[in-house]
């Protein structure tokens, strides 16, 4: 069986791009690589999968990867070369199936498709995008779920918003979680201590980390976290806010904010922070902070769970659902209630321990290894009903 997989949104550039659905592009291709070199040794199920993209430095064993040379970080290009080019290599390689790994598949492609849709927010947040981008998701998106076999939701909230705004029928949907990578763990005392010298983290501080962008909901953390600072004790007076990530869309407000609550000493803006080094700042940090208004899947969330740092997050669509019961939680656009939060995980440290431990047993229910066999599955159902 041939499978082709449309990744041209894995990047390897250090902005906003190279974060999000470009880190589940890596790693389910990486997943998929080991599952399919396991598979081939089976004659029942020979599996031959082709990764198209233009990342330089991915590499995935086990996939073939064909790279090209065009400018397709250029979001116009892709869109063109996808919807034109694309469904051309596709008869050619004569595949069986093409997945799209984010939200759309090559509308002409003669073969079945396969599509992962990781949320709806631009139809259901639409002020937080700028209106082309929100036009073009909401248009091709529709259009390739009409089209999919099937639909690889990456939660049960996405799955719904797809039955609600674009009417998809429940039997062509299928949830697959999103996993964690082996290299988000805990991390020994003088580890961490080696890591902060050695990235010039805060010695104390609170972290998020995803693009800085409205949907994220920055602008509450800044005012809870200036109140938090006001009423807590001397102690804490010297723990830090990072805000780490790429700009994303509309991020200026977010600068603007920092300055007009006094916040300038306090707020650090590391930027991307590369892959590499993302489990130590997790790992190194006294909490994480994930205020979305609203996501697909809050992979972060899992992330800093496995890191071993205590987590308060908004209960938003999409991470509630990946928290569950391991997570201090409160209503997205509740600033009284994300600054109790802060309080009462700042002062207890029994409460910090707590929310550890259930974060670690949370983490370990998702895997990629388990992600890749999932989509596999998808794969056999679709051309097994051909």
């Amino acid at each position: 069986m041939r499978i082709a997989v449309n990744a041209h949104l894995l990047s390897d550039q250090t902005t906003y791009r190279g974060a999000g659905v470009s880190n589940y592009s890596a790693e389910l291709l990486k997943a998929l690589g080991t599952l399919v070199t396991e598979r081939s040794l089976s004659p029942q199920h020979p599996l031959e999968l082709t990764a198209y993209l233009h990342a330089a430095h991915f590499d995935a064993p086990g996939m073939h990867l064909v790279r090209t040379r065009l400018p397709l970080e250029n979001p116009l290009a892709r869109i063109a070369w996808e919807q034109t080019v694309l469904p051309i290599h596709l008869r050619r390689q004569r595949a069986d199936l093409v997945h799209g790994l984010v939200n759309v598949l090559p509308l002409a492609a003669r073969c079945p498709g396969v599509v992962t849709v990781h949320d709806l927010a631009f139809v259901r947040t639409p002020g937080v995008l700028p209106p082309l981008k929100r036009a073009y998701l909401t248009l091709l998106c529709r259009a390739s779920a009409a089209r999919a076999a099937q639909i690889i939701a990456v939660s049960s909230q996405t799955a719904e918003d797809l039955q609600q705004c674009f009417g998809t029928p429940t039997a062509r949907i299928t949830v697959v979680y999103n996993g964690v990578a082996a290299r988000f763990a805990p991390r020994r005392a003088e580890d961490l201590q080696a890591f902060r010298q050695r990235s010039g983290t805060p010695e104390r501080y609170l972290l998020y980390l995803g693009t800085l962008e409205p949907r994220k909901n920055l602008d509450l953390l800044l005012r809870a976290f200036a109140r938090w600072r006001q009423a807590t004790t001397i102690e804490n007076r010297d723990v830090k806010l990072v805000l780490a990530g790429a700009r994303g869309w509309y991020y200026d407000e977010i600068f603007r904010n920092v300055e007009a609550l006094g916040l300038t000493e306090h707020v650090h803006f590391p930027g991307f922070v590369p892959t590499e080094a993302l489990p130590g700042w997790y790992a190194a940090a006294e909490a994480f902070v994930y205020p979305s208004l609203f996501e697909g899947f809050g992979l972060p969330v899992i992330e800093a769970m496995a890191s071993g740092a205590p987590v308060i997050c908004s209960r938003a669509p999409g991470v509630a659902e990946v928290a569950g019961d391991a997570a201090i939680t409160f209503a997205p656009r509740d600033e009284d209630a994300l600054a109790a939060a802060l309080h009462l995980v700042m002062s207890q440290p029994a409460l910090r321990s707590e929310l550890r431990r259930r974060g670690l047993a949370r983490a370990a229910s998702f895997s990629w290894q388990r992600c890749a066999e999932q989509t596999v599955e998808v794969y056999l159902r679709v051309l097994a009903n051909l």
